[in-house]
């Protein structure tokens, strides 16, 4: 009986087979895989949280000039349009300069830019920022000239199509990309559409 009893227990006290034990490490692989990837996403998130700002916000600045343009009656309805389809905004990406005497985004006049607040030229003439130094103050000596001569701009207006199938003549959809380019990193880029009507 004790042979018996011995021999009972000890087919009682199993472990885990290799095969468990592999399973289990391919499941703990995968699931570390996964915060692994949540995590790269976060700090790509975080690295280019400055420059989707700055996108975001040259593409509205754009949109903006074009609404300012159409209000004060500055450009006539028909002039808001590509160049290629007689209008004053030019096609394709455009480096980002500063509006020029007409005070329009994206037409033929803009002009080389100046460092905001300081006067001083941007680099290359293309639209730069002044961001705080070393010390972290706004205003001081060590602040530093950054030049967004990564970012490219595109204004594209296209035809509204009216419910019957054909073109709306008194409005006009206008679509302003503004992407920028970093080592190593794909092209990013910000869309904003709007809708320009001919009437103020």
């Amino acid at each position: 009986m004790t042979q018996a009893n011995q021999a009972l227990k000890k087919h009682q006290q199993r472990g885990f087979t290799l095969i468990e034990a592999m399973i289990a490490m391919v499941v703990l692989t995968i699931g570390m895989c996964g915060v692994i990837a949540t995590l790269a996403t976060a700090i790509t998130a975080t690295a280019s949280a400055q420059e989707d700002l700055v996108a975001r916000h040259k593409a509205l600045e754009a949109m903006e000039s074009i609404y300012a343009a159409r209000n004060s009656q500055q450009v006539p309805f028909a002039q808001i349009n590509n160049v290629a389809n007689g209008g004053i905004f030019l096609g394709g990406a455009q480096q980002l300069q500063c509006a020029g005497p007409d005070g329009i985004l994206g037409t033929a006049d803009d002009a080389p830019c100046t460092a905001p607040d300081t006067g001083a030229a941007c680099p290359g003439g293309i639209e730069c920022l002044v961001l705080p130094g070393p010390d972290g103050i706004l205003g001081t000596a060590d602040d530093e000239v950054h030049s967004l001569s990564n970012f490219t701009r595109t204004v594209t207006f296209n035809n509204v199509l009216l419910p019957t199938g054909g073109i709306n003549t008194s409005l006009i959809g206008v679509t302003i990309t503004v992407s920028y380019a970093r080592p190593g990193w794909p092209l990013r880029s910000y869309t904003v559409d709007g809708l320009i009507s001919s009437y103020h």
